[in-house]
């Protein structure tokens, strides 16, 4: 396996305009994703993410920062990274949502990319590569639900 990138596609019957105000505002992400989020659709914006584990209790905060935010069509971040440091290639992941019209509805793209330039030890990149991908395996159909629910 190359841990390049991880790329998942999904239909939605929305437009475009719904669905970047999905992808990048806190009110509609914590609907679908994370349980609490601090963001602004601006690039440069610095935000973060806060997830809730179980038992044992765990609240993992996230920093992120918006690379381009491009209404309705782009919408892209990058996170997993120390907090107060500068995000960039070799200490982040960038997280890109690619919306684009098809029929009644929108193709969404989401690609996150990073993992090898991480320069993480092969088991470190193994396992975060599988972490991401199975919890984008979750994530991203209750993006299309959450959609569904939001336009019905």
């Amino acid at each position: 396996m190359e841990y390049g990138s991880i790329e998942r596609e999904i239909h939605v019957d929305a437009s475009p305009e719904v669905v970047f105000e999905v992808v990048s505002s806190p009110e509609h992400l914590k609907e679908w994703w994370p349980d609490e989020a601090v963001v602004e659709a601006t690039a440069g914006a610095a935000g973060h993410l806060v997830f809730h584990r179980p038992a044992p209790e765990e609240v993992m905060v996230v920093p992120m920062t918006v690379v381009e935010a491009r209404p309705p069509w782009l919408f892209s971040f990058r996170w997993v990274y120390e907090a107060g440091d500068v995000p960039g290639p070799d200490n982040s992941l960038l997280v890109t949502f690619e919306l684009e019209p098809s029929g009644e509805g929108t193709r969404v793209r989401m690609t996150e990319t990073g993992f090898r330039e991480r320069g993480w030890e092969v088991a470190v990149l193994e396992e975060a590569y599988r972490e991401h991908s199975e919890g984008w395996d979750y994530f991203i159909p209750r993006l299309g639900q959450y959609v569904g629910r939001l336009v019905s």
